[in-house]
């Protein structure tokens, strides 16, 4: 569907918020950007400051901004829609869920990568499938970000995150990036710990035992192993123990 690939992917620091690629002003009181100096600019004329006011919101929360910020998700710039991707990931609001939803379709794979992650942040229901069709066809670099979104949708609901578990597992199982297949394992792990012990739970635990002692990458076995022991789930357990035991891990 897409091949503007975005490049290497960090698979030791992938769940790093994509903000620290941003180059934003450090996190100091004293070294952030003035709301009251910023909010005009996400209106102005000139493409670097409403790119450099999107990023100051990247920072700050201010619910006057959103409208302005939904707006420049439509910017011709792809910084500024970049950058406005991401402010909406930190100023989240329910009314930019379908606006940013509408923005998967951006040419631009560093835009795409932006909603992913903010849709993660938005922690609506309504996230749940474009994220699902993001890990399944877009990019290495969006496929991954989706992948942890879909961790993060955990705690919206069974009904609805139930429905995430099958795409998780078959690009944990078959994703050929290992650094997708790690997010996968986080996000499986982040949903475990939000169901019941019933078949679908039952299977997101067996993919993570089998990423943990068939995948070729030691990152993805890994991070099966952490999401195992966050769960707490006696058979999970009691085979990373058989395997420290053997010296396999």
């Amino acid at each position: 569907m897409y091949n503007d690939d975005l490049g290497t992917i960090d698979s030791k620091n992938n769940l790093e918020s994509p903000l620290d690629r941003l180059g934003a002003a450090d996190a100091d009181d004293a070294a952030r950007p003035d709301p009251e100096a910023m909010l005009p600019l996400l209106d102005a004329p000139e493409t670097p400051q409403r790119m450099l006011a999107a990023r100051a919101f990247c920072e700050l929360h201010d619910e006057r901004a959103i409208p302005k910020l939904i707006s420049l998700l439509e910017d011709a710039c792809p910084l500024v829609r970049v950058s406005a991707s991401y402010a909406l990931g930190r100023n989240t609001h329910a009314d930019a869920v379908e606006p940013l939803i509408a923005r998967l379709q951006d040419w631009n794979g560093y835009v795409r990568k932006g909603v992913v992650w903010a849709l993660g942040n938005c922690g609506d229901r309504r996230a749940l499938e474009p994220l699902v069709e993001a890990l399944t066809t877009d990019i290495p670099a969006v496929r991954l970000w989706a992948a942890s979104s879909l961790g993060q949708l955990a705690k919206v609901g069974y009904e609805t995150i139930v429905s995430a578990v099958p795409p998780l597992i078959e690009a944990l199982r078959k994703d050929p990036v290992s650094a997708v297949r790690s997010n996968c394992a986080w996000a499986l792990g982040q949903i475990c710990r939000e169901l019941p012990s019933n078949v679908v739970y039952a299977g997101a635990i067996d993919s993570l035992l089998e990423a943990l002692e068939d995948d070729d990458d030691m990152g993805v076995r890994e991070d099966a192993r952490s999401s195992l022991l966050r769960v707490g789930d006696p058979r999970g357990l009691q085979v990373i123990e058989d395997l420290e035991r053997d010296g396999w891990i």
